[in-house]
């Protein structure tokens, strides 16, 4: 059975940093593209960002470009999401998700495992 689980949600000032990370079992990680989105209240979960199977390749969402950076250990079989200079219009639960197509998808519907989500209240 394969579980995702996130971790490193909070509440942090604006201008701050988190990092979220996702343990994965229950697959063979390596081989998996995996993906964060989030949810903001009252909308729809939205794509975040994106690593695909080796690492070599990222995608973000333009809003989040240049301050949060996506990895992956697949050793270990994690991924995280390092946040920075996070805004009030990050506030969001944060989902983890795993797609075996293997590419950085922004689509949510590709993806094919996805975690509970841990909650990022960013306060300005």
């Amino acid at each position: 059975q394969v579980h995702l689980v996130e971790s490193g949600g909070g509440l942090v000032q604006a201008g701050g940093s988190l990092r979220l990370s996702c343990a994965a079992s229950g697959l063979t990680f390596r081989v998996y593209a995996m993906g964060w989105f989030r949810q903001a209240p009252g909308k729809e979960r939205s794509f975040v960002s994106g690593i695909n199977w080796t690492g070599s390749f990222t995608s973000y969402t333009d809003s989040v470009k240049g301050r949060f950076t996506i990895s992956r250990d697949n050793a270990k079989n994690m991924v995280y999401l390092q946040m920075n200079s996070l805004k009030s219009e990050d506030t969001a639960v944060y989902y983890c998700a795993a797609n075996k197509l293997g590419s950085a998808t922004g689509l949510s519907g590709e993806y094919d495992y996805w975690g509970q989500g841990t909650q990022v209240t960013v306060s300005s």
